[in-house]
């Protein structure tokens, strides 16, 4: 499980199956899926795990596991997604924090971390964040990031803001 960032909290690594029983419970929560067409099942959670191994091979970079930095419990999951919007290739920016870890902050800290690795060592013009435009709480993450709403689009078949930040804008 490869460590890919640390900040002051938190410690971002590589998901492994071992993570599964974590990674379900978050994902089935309907408080943390409120903003998901539903929460997952075990065997989807599973599939979730697979997807971001995947995206490690492909792209050098998926949702990782993130973990309080003292503990080396999980908290939830923050990361880099690469995907299409709009026919343009983007970075979007990622976040999901178990409920119990919610209003702490890890969401931006993990965020920005996220965002300052796409811009000095992945060297992206840009990064977008995918926002429900119901998600009032992760529109306050982004703005936190200094990332700003410039169009909407549908992803996934439901509606979203693109909340956008560009490397000359990033106070880095």
């Amino acid at each position: 499980m490869k460590t890919i960032l640390q900040t002051r909290r938190l410690v971002l690594r590589e998901m492994a199956m071992t993570d599964l029983e974590f990674v379900a419970e978050q994902l089935a929560d309907p408080d943390v899926m409120r903003y998901w067409p539903r929460p997952h099942t075990r065997e989807e959670a599973e599939a979730w795990v697979r997807r971001q191994q995947e995206r490690y091979a492909r792209d050098g970079f998926g949702y990782w596991l993130a973990l309080d930095g003292a503990t080396r419990h999980p908290i939830g999951q923050v990361g880099l997604l690469a995907h299409e919007v709009d026919g343009r290739a983007e970075v979007d920016l990622g976040w999901i924090i178990h409920r119990p870890f919610w209003r702490l902050g890890y969401a931006t800290e993990g965020g920005a971390a996220c965002r300052d690795l796409a811009f000095r060592t992945l060297d992206v013009p840009r990064v977008i964040a995918l926002v429900r435009p119901e998600n009032v709480p992760s529109q306050g993450v982004a703005r936190k990031l200094g990332m700003r709403p410039v169009s909407r689009t549908v992803f996934a078949g439901l509606d979203h803001w693109v909340f956008e930040q560009t490397r000359e804008d990033a106070l880095l």
